[in-house]
């Protein structure tokens, strides 16, 4: 039988993208990366002896980290501004026109409140609404309204920055 602090690390390793997603999305210097991840696996350690399996690991994960994010950005009294440049070498090659493409959705992604950025992180890993609403302690509907209201935000930010270029 394994112990607690072995299946903690077994399932942290095979879910540490959701860490590395939520700290690309919400810092921009490799160091404030680390220092976030960091944060957030110490605050899933010690909230895991509350996790009792009614969720996936991986939704409960998507809270922690995110509750973590914003907590830590408010501590911190960080503000983000854009998306820092580091983000397109995290983008896969597909061609200059697609990073340029991406490069202008994380901008404009960049641009988003703080909510607002976790529901469309969530939104495009394909969660259900019922599951972001779960993540974020708001009702599905909620979820719905703002989801509409950020694609709203977005098409207004692409049409912006397509004008630019």
């Amino acid at each position: 039988m394994e112990s607690t602090e072995q299946q903690f690390i077994q399932l942290l390793g095979e879910h540490q993208k959701i860490i590395h997603k939520v700290c690309n999305l919400y810092m921009h210097h490799p160091l404030d990366k680390e220092d976030l991840f960091q944060e957030i696996t110490l605050q899933a350690w010690k909230g895991y002896a509350q996790f009792k399996g009614k969720s996936k690991f991986s939704t409960w994960l998507y809270r922690v980290a995110l509750n973590t994010a914003i907590t830590y950005f408010k501590k911190e009294r960080k503000q983000i501004q854009q998306v820092d440049e580091a983000w397109a070498g995290e983008i896969p090659d597909h061609g200059k026109e697609d990073n340029e493409q991406f490069n202008l959705m994380y901008k404009a992604i960049g641009e988003l409140s703080k909510i607002d950025k976790a529901i469309i992180m969530l939104y495009l890993d394909d969660l259900p609404y019922q599951e972001i609403s779960d993540m974020l302690g708001i009702s599905p509907n909620h979820v719905a309204v703002k989801m509409n209201r950020i694609k709203i935000k977005l098409k207004e930010s692409a049409l912006k920055y397509s004008s630019t270029l």
